[in-house]
């Protein structure tokens, strides 16, 4: 993985096995070089990168996916689920939006970009390493499925629909240009849209996420107040 950020976050986990540093990176960010780092050329890490400005500092961690029965251990109350996300600043930023709304996973299914992918890695802004990813062929049918659809029959600013929120969830997310398969869509709990009340085409994908994940914390949160 590359950058100062990403490599922070994989050292405060223990999962770093190789520091590889230029010069100039190593002035700028002394804190994460390490015992023992790699020094390398700027041209090297040039052909290391896959950037247009390379940061410099690079590290050889452990692949991070865990076996999807390990990721739903617990009994988790709000998941994210990728289904078919191709591109993987997408999957990334998906993966830092359900870090922040608290969720307790994140599932990558079907035929989703892998997570240790170099511009995944860097779109979680270490995120990644601070909640379970798991990757599954199928999805997370222990929760309430709720599929993310333009077209779905239930509006997610409908006040009937908060105790389905406030519930445990697996919300679906699917890839940028053909969304959830259908045979996805058709097997879920709920189809949800989320509205469009200016004249946008369509929210993307990790703006989709955002706010259907924190629909489903806001709709807990109230749910949790006790009786005024």
């Amino acid at each position: 993985m590359e950058g100062a950020q990403a490599v922070r976050e994989a050292q405060r986990h223990g999962r770093v096995r190789e520091v590889f540093v230029t010069e100039a990176a190593a002035t700028r960010h002394p804190d994460l070089l390490g015992p023992a780092p790699a020094w390398i050329t700027e041209r090297a890490a040039a052909s290391l990168s896959d950037t247009v400005t390379p940061q410099g500092i690079f590290a050889v961690c452990d692949l991070l996916d865990v076996p999807l029965a390990r990721a739903l251990a617990g009994a988790p109350q709000l998941v994210a689920v990728c289904v078919g996300v191709a591109d993987p600043g997408n999957a990334g930023t998906v993966v830092r939006v359900a870090d922040a709304a608290g969720a307790d996973a994140v599932v990558l299914a079907g035929d989703t970009v892998d997570p240790h992918n170099g511009k995944a890695v860097r779109a979680s802004t270490g995120s990644l390493f601070h909640l379970p990813i798991a990757r599954e062929r199928d999805t997370a049918a222990a929760l309430t499925t709720l599929v993310a659809d333009a077209h779905g029959e239930l509006d997610l600013h409908d006040p009937a629909v908060a105790p389905v929120l406030a519930g445990p969830v697996a919300w679906i997310f699917g890839g940028e240009a053909h969304g959830v398969p259908a045979t996805v869509a058709d097997g879920a709990d709920h189809r949800v849209r989320v509205p469009i009340h200016g004249r946008a085409e369509s929210l993307n994908l990790a703006t989709a996420a955002a706010v259907c994940l924190y629909a489903s914390v806001g709709a807990r949160r109230i749910r949790s107040r006790p009786d005024e």
